[in-house]
């Protein structure tokens, strides 16, 4: 199944266009669910018809859900106390009724990674269009899956996890209770979802499309949003320039401004992306008949190619292939340099907003207003960091084997 997953800067149509993409996609003969995740009904306003959390049928091929993140929150609180029951009967806690719940701030969230990755593993479909926040939660929520894994496993150790029989024994000769068999399995399971979610997103058939109106706003937001999805691995296909001006606007007309301004946008854009404009309706997209006349770009089928050699940094391909997947390398310099060099692609970065940390087997990377920390490859774990360096679009980071922890003979 492939995944498209369309973001971009606030009000500038994101919504509209992941109606249209699914639309196009569906009456080029591709079956396709349309997922959205804003409470107020904004893709049914643009599809001309009413959706929510049951699955309605649009048309032919096309299927549009809006998971109802209140009901998901009570089902999973509810699942929680039911799991807990012993505990809280213990402690004389009173059960809380699933009516009186309301969702907690971040259940949005976690509903729409719940709803992306039961509706990509149903393979129902063959195609998910997912309507993502703006861009700014879009990347939080986008990065969550590996954050929160990474707090599981440091908070919760799978290896730590005594034997049920040593249990009671281990806590008197420690002196504290240890944590029990149900939190661990209940960190397992949470593993095991998150592991899911992530698989999807980091998914050779998963992709990013930007959604953006060509400007000096849009410009600077597409630069942020380019550098935050690669800094998260996440591949993107397009940018989307939406709501262009027509050419023939009088020179003389209030709109020459803006169009001036949308001009210059697009040719800096079009030097680094594959860009594809959709025209300005004169009006807002009501129904599938305004949808089909703005010509949004479907979505292309088949597996994700391995990178073109010599393939520009930063640009994706047309709208007959997929985005090459986004790769940090490793290149063996030890004979010409005595280093090893991981690259890392990081597109509009700049070097006075980088900053590099290593904590033990892993290296926290700061790139603007985003921050991820990986492991590192194994090879890299017996080297120490010699230094980095910033060429183009690529971090460079070089590594000098530790002699105490290298091969010998290597």
């Amino acid at each position: 199944m492939r995944t498209l997953l369309l973001t971009g800067p606030g009000g500038t149509g994101r919504t509209t266009l992941a109606a249209a993409t699914a639309l196009a996609a569906a009456r080029q003969g591709t079956r396709t669910l349309l997922l959205g995740t804003d409470r107020d009904d904004t893709l049914g306003a643009a599809l001309g018809m009413r959706t929510g959390p049951a699955p309605a049928l649009v048309e032919p091929r096309l299927t549009v859900w809006r998971p109802d993140p209140a009901q998901g929150f009570r089902d999973g609180l509810a699942a929680l106390q039911d799991r807990a029951a012993s505990a809280l009967d213990l402690l004389g806690a009173a059960r809380l009724d699933p009516e009186e719940l309301t969702p907690l701030p971040g259940a949005d969230d976690l509903a729409l990674l719940r709803a992306l990755r039961e509706a990509a593993l149903a393979e129902a479909h063959d195609l998910l269009v997912v309507d993502l926040p703006a861009a700014p939660r879009a990347l939080a929520l986008l990065a969550a899956p590996e954050e929160l894994r990474r707090c599981l496993r440091r908070l919760l150790p799978p290896e730590r996890q005594a034997a049920r029989a040593l249990r009671p024994v281990l806590g008197r000769l420690a002196g504290v209770p240890l944590p029990t068999g149900a939190l661990y399995e209940t960190a397992a399971r949470w593993e095991l979802e998150l592991a899911a979610t992530e698989a999807v997103l980091a998914d050779r058939n998963t992709v990013v499309r930007l959604v953006a109106e060509p400007g000096p706003a849009g410009a600077d937001a597409v630069r942020t949003a380019a550098l935050g999805l690669a800094l998260r691995g996440l591949r993107t296909d397009l940018l989307v320039a939406n709501r262009v001006l027509p050419e023939d606007v009088p020179a003389d007309s209030w709109l020459g401004g803006p169009l001036a301004q949308q001009r210059k946008a697009l040719a800096e854009w079009q030097g680094t992306y594959d860009v594809r404009a959709v025209p300005h309706l004169g009006r807002d997209p009501r129904g599938t008949d305004d949808l089909a006349a703005l010509g949004a770009p479907g979505a292309a089928p088949g597996a994700v190619p391995d990178a073109a050699p010599g393939a520009r940094p930063g640009a994706a391909p047309g709208a007959d292939a997929h985005a090459a997947p986004v790769e940090w390398t490793v290149t063996d310099r030890l004979a010409e340099d005595g280093v090893l060099v991981w690259s890392i692609p990081l597109p509009g970065a700049v070097r006075e907003e980088l900053d590099l940390v290593r904590r033990g087997d892993e290296l926290a990377v700061a790139a603007g207003p985003f921050r991820r920390t990986v492991p590192l490859p194994s090879a890299l774990r017996r080297c120490t960091v010699d230094g980095a360096a910033l060429r183009g679009d690529t971090l460079t980071v070089r590594f000098t084997p530790d002699p105490g922890l290298w091969p010998r003979g290597r």
